[in-house]
């Protein structure tokens, strides 16, 4: 039952974009490499990580850039054990019910979140934890507050069960970063930037914060008997898009992921001089000291991989997509398994999500999570 995506057509262009918005028309984004980058960054050493050539070199060395990983993301927090889940509310919808839950996250925060279950259940289902946009939260993938990114009731229509939670600086979490009230990310990125700074001082970064949030989420949710946890899936656009790939570098119970958007490597970001297309939650101390993006990518090989990237989207260079693409070949050639990554980029199309994307990330759920 696909015709919901004709219901949200008419929001997916104008909602799709972060609160850092595309402000650049697509024939301005991209120009000569290093254009008018000044000439000291030019010359610093900019890492290109190097898939090994056989899959016994790449099992060693895959596990040191895991550790790399988790090292890089700072001194985070064990994830709490038992889980502390309350059950808000639930209602029946047309096709699906819908759960609201908040779980402590046991260090800083409580969690706000949708449980969205298909009616009907026979037995244990697959189910997609999908993450919202930078502007976004939860009630976008619900529908509370429609956008392109309102994908879950499509989704449990098919057959899966979706979560999705609100990340630190996002939806009910406004206002309740470490300035209170007094931040409400209205108008700017200040409670994200409090935030940052105060996990720099402690030794972690938010990012490693918001992936952890993910993981807990991911622990209730293969808690819950109605879910097959041999069929989990990852995606998100924009901001969810990366945490989507991060999370399942650093989490093998992500067994198939979809990025919409954000298809991203660092070092032509600073080529193209778009920094700026990021928020600051996305920047990870140390991470160029060691590798660029496709070494995070690859871990996830050989699980299916699909990324879906627009070619005038300023905070996902073409230069960037292309070389990502011919390594991460390299790296599922190794497991022999070329098919299980796939990049589609689409011409004259900027920071969105569209039908015809939801369409591609259905077909490749279907396709890796329904066997």
């Amino acid at each position: 039952m696909r015709t919901l995506l004709a219901l949200i057509a008419c929001f997916g262009l104008l909602m799709s974009v972060s609160s850092f918005a595309q402000d650049i028309s697509p024939d301005q984004v991209w120009q000569e490499p290093w254009g008018g980058v000044p000439e000291h960054y030019q010359l610093w050493d900019y890492p290109d990580f190097e898939f090994p050539p056989t899959l016994a070199q790449w099992g060693i060395q895959r596990l040191d850039v895991r550790a790399t990983l988790l090292q890089l993301l700072g001194n985070v927090p064990a994830r709490p054990k038992p889980l502390n889940v309350r059950t808000l509310a639930r209602e029946e919808k047309d096709g699906y019910v819908v759960e609201k839950f908040e779980f402590d996250n046991g260090f800083d925060s409580v969690v706000p979140g949708y449980l969205i279950l298909p009616e009907d259940l026979n037995g244990p289902a697959p189910a997609v934890l999908v993450m919202h946009g930078h502007g976004s939260s939860k009630e976008n993938i619900l529908g509370t507050e429609p956008s392109s990114q309102t994908v879950g009731p499509m989704l449990a229509r098919e057959g899966y069960i979706v979560m999705a939670i609100d990340n630190y600086f996002n939806g009910e979490r406004r206002g309740k970063g470490p300035s209170g009230e007094i931040e409400m990310q209205d108008r700017g990125p200040n409670q994200e930037m409090s935030l940052f700074k105060i996990n720099l001082w402690f030794g972690r970064s938010l990012w490693g914060m918001m992936l952890r949030d993910e993981q807990i989420a991911l622990d209730y949710l293969l808690s819950r008997p109605e879910v097959d946890a041999q069929r989990i899936g990852a995606s998100g656009m924009s901001m969810g898009s990366t945490r989507s790939w991060w999370l399942a570098a650093i989490d093998d119970r992500i067994k198939a992921m979809v990025g919409v958007a954000c298809f991203t490597r660092y070092e032509e970001l600073i080529e193209q001089r778009r920094l700026r297309a990021h928020g600051i939650y996305y920047f990870v101390p140390g991470m160029l000291q060691h590798f660029d993006s496709e070494a995070v990518m690859g871990m996830i090989a050989p699980r299916p991989f699909l990324a879906l990237t627009g070619d005038s989207d300023s905070g996902s260079p073409l230069s960037g997509i292309r070389v990502l693409e011919d390594k991460l070949r390299e790296v599922y050639d190794l497991y022999d398994r070329r098919e299980y990554f796939e990049s589609v980029v689409y011409e004259n199309t900027g920071h969105v999500y569209t039908d015809e994307m939801k369409e591609r990330m259905l077909d490749w759920f279907d396709r890796y999570l329904k066997k």
